[in-house]
């Protein structure tokens, strides 16, 4: 819930900081002036939507699972793991069906 939260306001942030450096660069332009650096409130609010969004998608993520061997196997059988199909040879059975 608070990760969803923190995204919604993330994207929000983002925007408006979006649409002011369109406003300030229009500004600019009208007054006839070269493009400058934008405005430090303009730069934290993007950097503080960022940070927001990064810390609310991983709020907002699944839980972590186990990579290991022994994880794996707790969820399959030994068969289904040790079938070893690449050893298959059907090349006797060939010989004996087409003769």
């Amino acid at each position: 819930m608070i990760g969803r939260l923190f995204l919604l306001i993330a994207t929000l942030l983002v925007l408006h900081a979006a649409f002011s450096t369109y406003e300030h660069l229009s500004h600019l332009k009208s007054l006839g002036k070269p493009e400058g650096s934008l405005p430090y409130d303009i730069i934290l609010e993007a950097i503080i939507g960022l940070t927001m969004g990064i810390f609310g998608a991983s709020m907002n993520a699944s839980p972590l699972k186990e990579v290991t061997w022994s994880s794996e196997m707790k969820t399959r059988s030994i068969d289904e793991m040790d079938a070893r199909l690449g050893f298959a040879n059907y090349v006797n059975r060939g010989r004996n069906f087409l003769s």
